[in-house]
């Protein structure tokens, strides 16, 4: 099977199945893991701007993509061409063990999906009572930008027991934001991304300066791993344990 990859949580998922770079034939340039191997992975190009001559130099049996990272008109394009695609559209951790199970039967790895799907099932079982504490993860930065309680970002961190509010009802998941957004919303724990884009500690101390001028109780500041929060997957499990390590209650 020649499988060509747009996610690069489910380039390093398909590694982690079993595949080798003999199988998976295509990758973005964000498809870093694992490292040693994904680099004999020819690029295709980006998630949002894949390349289509590169993906038919390819040849795949099969085109792995997700609902939110890659471009509609890609998955029409590959119907066009005939090509089968797998498409990932997980919102919760708890939607990754059946993602991955239908992921095995794909690309017939069922026993070693089985495995990771077990894995993360015992990995939610697991989970504390909440914290009372009300997250955000914030994404980017000019314009500031979060992922709210609709996303798979802001579920991981309810698995560490906070509340992360659902700030657009109808919109992407992906608000742009105002402090005052943030206060009015009691938020008390920002959690700042190392991707996409990668927060700074200067980014944070200015962040933090400017809350202190709405509320004299500015929310706690955390860096976080961006793959732990966004890597759907065979990541999904080592991710909540390393966030309920660090930030459980």
């Amino acid at each position: 099977m020649r499988v060509v990859s747009l996610v690069p949580s489910l380039t390093l998922t398909l590694f982690d199945l079993g595949l080798d770079a003999t199988s998976v034939v295509g990758r973005t340039p964000w498809c870093i893991h694992p490292k040693g191997e994904v680099e004999q992975v020819r690029i295709v190009g980006g998630t949002k701007t894949p390349k289509q001559k590169r993906i038919e130099e390819a040849k795949p049996d099969l085109v792995v993509m997700d609902r939110d990272e890659n471009p509609k008109a890609i998955y029409d394009w590959c119907l066009s061409m005939g090509y089968d695609t797998f498409v990932c559209d997980v919102r919760r951790p708890a939607d990754v063990p059946d993602m991955l199970r239908a992921l095995g039967r794909k690309i017939d790895r069922k026993d070693r999906a089985e495995h990771f799907a077990l894995a993360i099932e015992r990995a939610l079982t697991a989970l504390p009572a909440g914290q009372h504490r009300t997250a955000l993860p914030l994404i980017w930065h000019k314009p500031l930008m979060a992922a709210d309680g609709s996303t798979y970002a802001g579920n991981m961190l309810a698995c560490a027991g906070f509340d992360v509010p659902v700030i657009e009802p109808n919109g992407t998941g992906y608000p742009e934001l105002n402090l005052a957004d943030i206060v009015e919303r009691g938020v008390t724990d920002l959690f700042l991304s190392s991707e996409p884009h990668e927060f700074t500690v200067e980014e944070k101390n200015q962040l933090h300066e400017a809350l202190s001028k709405l509320t004299s109780t500015p929310p706690r500041f955390h860096f976080i791993d961006g793959e732990d929060l966004t890597w759907m997957g065979t990541h999904t499990a080592v991710a909540v344990e390393r966030l309920l390590a660090a930030h459980g209650p």
